[in-house]
C-alpha cells in the first residue's frame, strides 16, 4: 500500500492518478488525510499525558509516596487508556482506507492520456496466415487426444482440464524450457506452497481487492494462490538487502487458481480461461533508481522467450484504467491463436514500485540509508494458452510438430 506520508506529499498527483484509473471514490484521499490529522492530534495528547504521568511519578517518589500524587497518576492513566483506545481505533480505520487506494501511476500515464492499448512491438504477421487451414486447439485436442475438458468437468465442474499423452508431454516440455531459460538469465528457482495466509495476499496487494476471485478454505483460514507472485515475493518479507546485492531475481512454477467470476463468451472456451492453470512466474526486487531499467530488461527477456518459440505475438502497453491495483505500469504479451483467429494474453509484466515492499517490509541499504525496495513481476510464461497456440500453429494433417527449441525437453 501507499505510505500516508507519500499520500500527504503527493495528494494532487495521486488524485490525478486515481481519476485516470477511473477510480470512483476519490473522497477516500480526503478521508485519509483527515483521519491522519486527527490521529496526530490524539498522539500529541497521549504524549502530553505520558509526560504528566512521569512528572507525577517523580513527585510521588520525592514526597515519600504521598497518596494524592498516586491518585493523580491513576486518574491520568485511566484517561490515557481511553484516549489510547481511540487512537488505535482511528489508526485501524485509517489503514482500512489506505489499503483501498491503488498504486500511483507511472509518469507516462500522468503526462499522456492513453485511453486505449498501445502496441509497442509486433513479431510475425498473422495476416499472411490462411485462416481456413488451421483447426482450433479444442478440435485438435479431440483429434489427437491431447487434453480433455469434458472429463475434467465430470470431476471438478466446468473450467478445468486434464492433460494426457502428447498434450501432457508438451505441457511438461514447456515448463522445463521456461525454467531453464529463466535459470540461465539468473532467476533462482523455488518450489513454493500453493496455499497461503491472508497476510501473504494482503502483502502483495491481492487482498481485499481480488477476494471474490480467490478460492479460500475458511476452516483453515488459507487461500489458494491466484499467481506464483504471491508466495514468491513473500519469501523476502522483513529483509534488508545491501544495494550491491540487488536486483534479486527469482522464479517459480506453480498452478494458479482463480474463480474467473463473470467470464463468458468465446474467450473462455478450451484452454483460454480455466480455474486452475500452470504458470512460470518471474519477479525482481530492485532499488528505486533501477526499477524502470529492470522493467525493460524483463520485457526483453520475455520477448526473446516468445521469439524462440516462433509464435506470432505483440506487446501492448495497457491504458491506465486497465492496470491491476498494485501496478504503476503494465505491459501485456499477446500471442495470436491461428485456430481461433484471436489474440490471447500469455504474460503480464508490471512494475509495482514500493507498493508491495511497504506492506512486506522489504528494504535495501545504501550509504547507511535504508529505503523501500521496488518489486516487479511477470509471467514467463503462462502454459495453457502457449500450449494452445503452439498446437494450432504447428499442426499437420496427421501429427503435431514440436518447435525445435523444445525438443531437448520433450521426453
Amino acid at each position: 500500500m501507499l505510505k500516508i506520508s507519500f499520500i500527504k506529499k503527493n495528494k494532487d498527483k495521486l488524485i490525478k492518478s486515481l481519476k485516470l484509473r477511473k477510480f470512483k471514490n476519490i473522497n477516500l484521499i480526503y478521508d485519509i488525510l483527515y483521519l491522519y490529522k486527527k490521529n496526530n492530534f490524539i498522539k500529541k495528547k497521549i504524549d502530553k499525558l505520558s509526560k504528566k504521568i512521569n512528572n507525577y511519578s517523580k513527585l510521588y517518589i520525592y514526597n515519600k509516596n504521598n497518596k494524592k500524587f498516586y491518585k493523580k497518576i491513576l486518574i491520568i492513566k485511566k484517561y490515557k487508556k481511553k484516549i489510547n483506545n481511540k487512537y488505535k481505533f482511528i489508526k485501524k480505520k485509517l489503514l482500512n482506507k489506505i489499503v483501498l487506494i491503488p498504486n500511483i501511476l507511472n509518469d507516462f500515464y500522468l503526462n499522456k492520456k492513453n485511453k486505449n492499448k498501445i502496441i509497442i512491438y509486433k513479431y510475425g504477421n498473422y495476416k499472411k496466415i490462411n485462416p481456413n487451414k488451421f483447426l482450433s486447439h479444442i478440435e485438435l485436442a479431440n483429434k489427437f487426444e491431447l487434453f480433455d475438458t469434458k472429463l475434467a468437468s465430470s470431476i471438478s465442474g466446468s473450467g478445468f482440464v486434464i492433460y494426457s499423452g502428447l498434450g501432457l508431454k508438451l505441457y511438461n516440455a514447456l515448463v522445463k524450457y521456461f525454467i531453464y531459460y529463466n535459470n540461465i538469465k539468473g532467476y533462482k528457482e523455488y518450489e513454493l506452497p500453493y496455499l497461503v495466509s491472508k497476510d501473504s495476499l494482503y502483502g502483495t496487494g491481492q487482498y481485499p481487492q481480488k477476494k471474490n476471485q480467490i478460492y479460500n478454505i475458511n476452516k483453515d483460514k488459507l487461500y489458494l494462490i491466484p499467481t506464483g507472485e504471491v508466495p514468491l515475493i513473500n519469501i523476502y518479507k522483513n529483509k534488508i538487502f545491501n544495494i550491491r546485492d540487488l536486483p534479486i531475481k527469482a522464479q517459480t512454477y506453480t498452478n494458479c487458481f482463480r474463480r474467473e467470476a463473470g467470464s463468458y463468451g468465446k474467450k473462455v472456451k478450451g484452454l483460454n480461461r480455466i480455474h486452475q492453470f500452470g504458470k512460470v512466474e518471474i519477479i525482481e526486487i530492485s532499488d528505486k533508481k533501477s526499477s524502470n531499467i529492470r522493467l525493460n530488461k524483463m520485457l526483453n527477456h520475455i520477448k526473446n522467450l516468445l521469439k524462440s518459440l516462433k509464435l506470432t505475438f505483440r506487446i501492448l502497453l495497457l491504458p491506465s484504467h486497465d492496470l491491476s491495483f498494485t501496478s504503476s505500469i503494465t505491459y501485456d504479451f499477446e500471442v495470436y491463436s491461428v485456430g481461433q483467429k484471436m489474440w490471447l494474453e500469455v504474460s503480464s509484466l508490471s512494475n509495482c514500485l514500493d507498493y508491495q515492499s511497504n506492506n512486506l517490509n522489504i528494504k535495501y541499504k545504501n550509504n547507511n540509508k535504508i529505503r523501500n525496495c521496488h518489486t516487479l513481476n511477470g509471467s514467463s510464461l503462462s502454459i495453457p494458452r502457449i500450449l494452445a497456440s503452439i498446437i494450432e500453429l504447428y499442426q499437420k494433417e496427421t501429427k503435431i510438430e514440436i518447435p525445435s527449441i523444445l525438443l531437448p525437453f520433450y521426453k
